[in-house]
Formats: structure tokens, sequence, C-alpha cells
């Protein structure tokens, strides 16, 4: 019996230690980190020309911000926060060219949606993923920018 309540006890002492692996991935992880994009909801993603980019460069902690710029179509770049695991924007420049590729034109705007929106981010060693409740985007680690 003295056994059973040890091994009771044990239990109950190390179930207070559990550690849980789900941490949100926040603006030191995300900075100097330049990403290529890979696929939009499950599709692989092709460009004809420069990559598909997404850049994070020097935090802010003042002001709790980030910077991001990359390109799709048009290039982009702004300030956005990232607060548990979501990455949000309001300040995002892009300029307003029309390209003639139709896929470029839409994911613009589908990631313009997802920053205004704020978008759940989720960091690998090697791997990106930008979601929202109807996309993800998902890129990978090309270097880091200095």
């Amino acid at each position: 019996m003295k056994n059973v309540f040890f091994v009771l006890a044990a239990a109950a002492l190390l179930s207070g230690c559990v550690y849980n692996s789900k941490m949100s991935t926040n603006a030191d992880q995300l900075q100097h980190h330049r990403f290529v994009l890979e696929s939009v909801n499950g599709k692989t993603v092709s460009s004809k020309g420069a990559p598909l980019e997404l850049s994070f460069g020097e935090k802010q902690p003042i002001l709790e911000k980030i910077y991001v710029s990359g390109n799709m179509c048009n290039g982009f770049s702004g300030t956005a926060t990232l607060h548990k695991g979501e990455l949000k924007t309001s300040e995002l420049a892009m300029t307003r060219k029309l390209c003639s590729d139709a896929q470029l034109n839409k994911l613009d705007a589908t990631f313009s949606n997802m920053l205004r929106q704020g978008a759940q981010v989720d960091l690998t060693e090697q791997q990106l993923t930008l979601a929202t409740a109807d996309q993800t985007l998902v890129y990978r680690l090309a270097d880091l920018m200095h």
C-alpha cells in the first residue's frame, strides 16, 4: 500500500511540472530572417521571376513592433506587431502595379488581408507558416539578413 501511495504522490508532483510545448512564436525568433514562399493553401507556388519573399528586420522593443518587408507581385514594407503568435499590421505600404500573372495579383491581396486581420505564425527550424481561418502560406527559410 505504501508503494502505491508513493507512486501516486510522485505522479501528482510530476504532473505539476508538465511543460507546454505549444509556445507562441515571438519577434526575437523572426528578426533578421528571410523566407521564400513555397505554397498557398497546400498548392505549390512558382514564381517566374524573383522569389516571393518575406523578411523580418529589426525588432523595436519600445514600440513592440517588428519591421516586415518582401514581395509578391508588388513590394511591401512596414511594421507589424507579434502578440501571442499573431502577426498583425495596419501600417503596410505596398506598391500598386498590376501584374501580368493573375496568381501573383491574388497573392498580393491575400497577404495584405491576412496581415490586416492577423495571421497565426508558426516557426519551425526551416519553415514559417502564416495562417488564418481560410488561408495558409508556407515559407521556407532562405537565409539570415544582415
